[in-house]
């Protein structure tokens, strides 16, 4: 893509592990095979693939040689879960769930870097305009 080396899938491993132990995470891995469960998985060619399966079905595939914007497509994974088991624990009625899932998501994130934390913030902006919070 734009010639950079990529690196080796050991090297990406390492700092995804470390950021998602920031988080509390100690066994988050990098799959490098499709689970075919709706989860994303790493792909290396001339490129890094991250693609998200689900029986048997590729729904997703984003490519870039940029390892940070591959770990920001992992973290954010992790980060958007951990966010949502949050949210179940502390639903509060009547409140779009949203609302506490895009706060911690950014919180979250911000533990990992503030240049993702405000990233996200921005796509969560972006689908705010199309789809405003909906409390009842």
């Amino acid at each position: 893509m734009d010639g950079k080396r990529l690196l080796h899938p050991r090297e990406l491993q390492k700092r995804a592990a470390a950021l998602a132990a920031l988080l509390g995470h100690t066994d988050f891995a990098l799959g490098c095979e499709p689970r075919h469960d709706g989860s994303a998985h790493l792909e290396i060619g001339e490129a890094y693939d991250w693609v998200v399966t689900e029986r048997g079905q590729e729904l997703e595939r984003r490519r870039t040689t940029d390892p940070d914007e591959l770990l920001y497509w992992f973290l954010c994974g992790l980060t958007s879960s951990m966010a949502s088991d949050h949210e179940v624990r502390q639903r509060r009625s009547g409140e779009d769930p949203r609302r506490q899932l895009f706060a911690k998501e950014v919180a979250l994130l911000e533990k990992l870097s503030p240049g993702w934390a405000a990233r996200r913030r921005r796509e969560q902006a972006e689908t705010l305009a199309r789809y405003p919070f909906a409390d009842r």
